[in-house]
């Protein structure tokens, strides 16, 4: 191992490449591989179980979670974790244990054995909802070739670059309503008071506009009524989902609030949804009626010529709905507040943006290939702020083995994306915003490393859609407006909502340019 690693820095000093990652990595695997092996490095040890694997009692645990406010900082336990107990350790998580590993070679083995029909986590509360209302499951919830089906269906319109350019015209309308609202919404110095949940309208009118083609209102002057509960429903269903989870299902009736809760926030959803399919399906039926053609790019309309149960349509529509909004919101909210403490960064996206458009004012998706610059900034916010701080698998076909450990089939195993995407031997300097770092050929990364949107058959589907409403945005309104940090310096943090999301509100001026 120490001979290789001598070769490789030699190899490294000639071509005159940055030695300092790649070498990082070779340490880790060679100590990895060293450990593995016997006295000499050629007998390889017993696997070890998940009795050998280290980690908190069941009581420290329980005390950093609801003791310590540890269900909003989640993701700082990662971090806490790994320097505790290196890459893999156990914790009980209410009735759950689960096997946290952090490091991003051992998340690409988990994710190389995941099967078929991988399953990211058993969700239980929100399946626990599904059967108690008679519901089909979604994308979200779903499993097997149930999964399988409607993940195929769905990926021909979401994942194939062509068909989400499809989906320009209708998301820059957004962006430009959008605008007006920013502009409109504006104090005394331009100064916008929690830019979050301008962007949750946002992205929740985004994303409706894509599976509806048409308009719920999220960016009017007035919000109507049901529209803002929607949103309320949103925000309270992930905050009950990590009660709910950590709950063994007899507490419920000692503790019914949470769970009550939960089930009331569904139960909108639900409605919500429903509503706003049967409206666009009762309007195609008087179209047919009167003999006028029925098209459309919108994805209901595709799912409904599936052949698929309603519920089924339903469902997945829902679980979309919410999918997508917390995705745009944060990644929004934290471009710009990084972005407004960092404004030579912010002046040369802008060059970027203008030079790409040539005296053009709005951007289409062929357009953002030629924006390396931004398409790193973003990159780069995802890898600080992940929306999704944890994934998890299920690996349910069989046992696997992972960092030298069997871990054994349905075993929950959390797959830390956060402790990953912040590792100093993967990130030099890692919570400092620099979008060049993914620009530089000279330094490359680990892939596990930063994957915020997921990696495989489970990735997130909405990613294509997502990323290209970010690009239209964030174009958009840097050359709109010059964006400056809150007067009173005020510092944001991320905290767990079960996505992460800032701690405290974000307030940004925005000058018009």
């Amino acid at each position: 191992m120490i001979l290789v690693r001598r070769m490789l820095q030699q190899a490294l000093r000639v071509s005159g490449r940055s030695a300092s990652p790649l070498l990082k990595w070779m340490e880790r695997w060679s100590e990895g591989a060293t450990a593995a092996a016997g006295p000499e490095g050629t007998k390889r040890q017993e696997v070890r179980t998940l009795d050998d694997m280290p980690g908190p009692s069941f009581a420290s645990f329980a005390w950093n979670l609801f003791a310590k406010r540890g269900l909003s900082r989640l993701h700082e336990l990662q971090l806490e974790g790994v320097q505790r107990y290196g890459p893999m350790w156990k914790a009980s998580f209410g009735p759950i244990l689960t096997v946290h590993v952090a490091d991003p070679a051992l998340i690409e083995q988990v994710l190389r054995q995941e099967g078929q029909h991988p399953m990211r986590s058993d969700l239980s509360s929100w399946k626990d909802y599904r059967k108690l209302r008679g519901h089909h499951c979604g994308l979200l919830t779903s499993e097997g070739e149930e999964w399988q089906a409607v993940r195929s269906l769905l990926g021909k319109h979401m994942l194939r670059p062509k068909a989400v350019e499809a989906y320009d015209k209708t998301l820059n309308s957004v962006v430009s309503d959008l605008v007006a609202k920013l502009r409109h919404c504006r104090r005394p110095h331009g100064l916008i008071t929690d830019i979050a949940s301008e962007f949750y309208r946002f992205g929740l009118e985004g994303i409706s506009s894509v599976l509806f083609e048409s308009r719920i209102g999220c960016l009017d002057q007035v919000v109507p009524e049901e529209t803002e509960r929607f949103i309320q429903s949103i925000n309270t269903m992930f905050v009950m989902t990590l009660l709910t989870m950590a709950m063994p299902s007899w507490l419920h009736q000692l503790f019914p609030k949470p769970w009550s809760v939960f089930c009331q926030c569904w139960d909108y959803m639900f409605d919500f949804a429903k509503g706003h399919i049967d409206q666009r399906m009762t309007a195609e039926a008087q179209k047919v009626a009167r003999g006028e053609k029925v098209e459309g790019r919108y994805l209901t309309y595709f799912l409904s010529r599936t052949g698929l149960p309603m519920k089924t349509v339903y469902s997945n529509i829902t679980e979309l709905l919410l999918a997508g909004v917390d995705t745009i919101s944060s990644t929004m909210s934290w471009s710009l507040y990084e972005l407004s403490r960092h404004p030579d960064m912010q002046a040369a996206i802008r060059e970027e943006v203008l030079t790409v458009l040539e005296g053009r004012k709005i951007a289409e998706a062929a357009d953002v290939a030629r924006m390396p610059l931004l398409k790193a900034t973003v990159k780069e916010v995802l890898r600080l702020y992940p929306v999704i701080p944890a994934n998890a698998r299920v690996i349910t076909e069989k046992d696997i083995e992972v960092g030298g450990y069997l871990i054994p089939k349905n075993t929950l195993i959390t797959l830390c994306h956060f402790a990953t995407s912040r590792d100093p031997a993967v990130f030099p300097n890692p919570d400092d915003f620099q979008p060049s770092r993914w620009l530089n050929k000279d330094q490359s990364h680990h892939p596990y490393a930063s994957v915020p949107f997921g990696v495989g058959k489970r990735s997130c589907i909405g990613r294509r859609i997502a990323e290209l409403e970010l690009y239209l945005a964030l174009s958009r309104i840097l050359t709109e407006f010059d964006v400056n940090p809150d007067p009173e310096g005020v510092s944001v943090k991320p905290m767990t909502r079960t996505l992460l999301v800032p701690e405290n509100v974000i307030n940004l001026q925005f000058i018009e340019r």
